[in-house]
């Protein structure tokens, strides 16, 4: 549904967008994330056709948009990272502006208007003016504009931005619905939480370089520690325990003890800690508690660009 082929864009001497290339298909939810200023709005405004690249292609459904007023743009919504409403006027006054902007005539707005605010939870605020909702509720009338056309591409940037933790999920649950209903999503986003939950494939960027593209699974197979397992012994002591000994085993790649817990880095944990706790039994150590906490996504970008997605 989306192809994007080495998208560069520069103000001056400063490269905002450095040969990003993506794919997204149908049905599918792909994560573009970076810390803030990393490229993602000015790619997203890109494939939007919003902004024209200084190099690189994008196509949507196979074909290059051809214009800012190329018919092929209708398959596109689109949420901006900042607020596109009317406060003045009603929810519904602004959908209907939105609808009419899109060519529809008042009976399709009607129905679409309908189903939007339904799906987004605003049936019930529909005459209400915008000026009087919470932050969370003008997000999700800013993803229901986007919507009326009944786009098969969804861009989203980072549509969650400092809405409160009920407005978050309401619009998760309305990103899983429409991924359900085999729509293209493309998130864009510095919370990890929301692509783990989200996302089928990652695309990290920073500095305007794509710098991984993979699954979740995948990702996580390009650190050197994917997994921890955390084990405490009986009695809270690691008592003639040799961490090189651990160090050993097959699939272990680190061993911190402190007091009676030891936290062991291992690739595999499914392969790897089947064998580890055979060990620490048949050499003395029973224990009494175990935990496993896999690395995260913050992990993965610290260990890629050794800095914090936040930053």
């Amino acid at each position: 549904m989306l192809e994007v082929t080495a998208l560069r864009k520069s103000y001056g001497d400063i490269v905002a967008v450095d040969g990003v290339s993506l794919k997204a298909g149908r049905g599918e939810t792909i994560g573009l994330l970076g810390p803030n200023g990393a490229g993602k709005t000015t790619t997203v405004s890109m494939i939007a056709g919003l902004l024209r690249p200084d190099s690189g292609t994008v196509l949507i459904d196979g074909r290059a948009l051809a214009g800012d007023t190329d018919p092929a743009k209708r398959a596109i919504g689109l949420v901006p990272q900042d607020i596109g409403l009317y406060p003045e006027i009603s929810a519904r006054e602004n959908l209907h502006l939105f609808g009419a902007l899109y060519g529809m005539d008042r009976a399709q707005r009607r129905r679409a208007i309908d189903a939007a605010l339904d799906l987004v939870g605003l049936a019930e605020r529909g005459k209400d003016k915008v000026s009087g909702f919470s932050g969370g509720m003008m997000r999700r009338l800013n993803l229901a504009a986007a919507l009326l056309h009944d786009p098969q591409l969804l861009l989203l940037d980072e549509p969650t931005v400092g809405v409160d933790p009920q407005s978050r999920n309401a619009i998760f649950d309305n990103l899983e619905t429409l991924k359900q209903r085999g729509k293209t999503l493309l998130y864009t986003t510095h919370y990890m939480e929301e692509a783990e939950r989200l996302c089928d494939r990652m695309v990290i960027i920073d500095h305007g370089k794509v710098i991984a593209d993979d699954t979740l699974q995948g990702l996580h197979r390009l650190l050197p520690v994917a997994n921890v397992l955390t084990v405490e012994l009986e009695g809270a002591k690691a008592d003639g325990l040799r961490p090189e000994d651990l160090r050993a085993l097959p699939g272990v790649q680190s061993v911190e003890v402190d007091g009676g817990t030891l936290s062991i880095g291992i690739r595999d944990l499914a392969a790897d800690s089947p064998g580890i706790l055979l060990w620490l039994v048949e050499h003395g150590h029973p224990f009494s508690h175990v935990a496993s906490e896999r690395a995260s996504l913050e992990t993965v970008f610290l260990t890629l660009t050794g800095r914090s997605l936040r930053d």
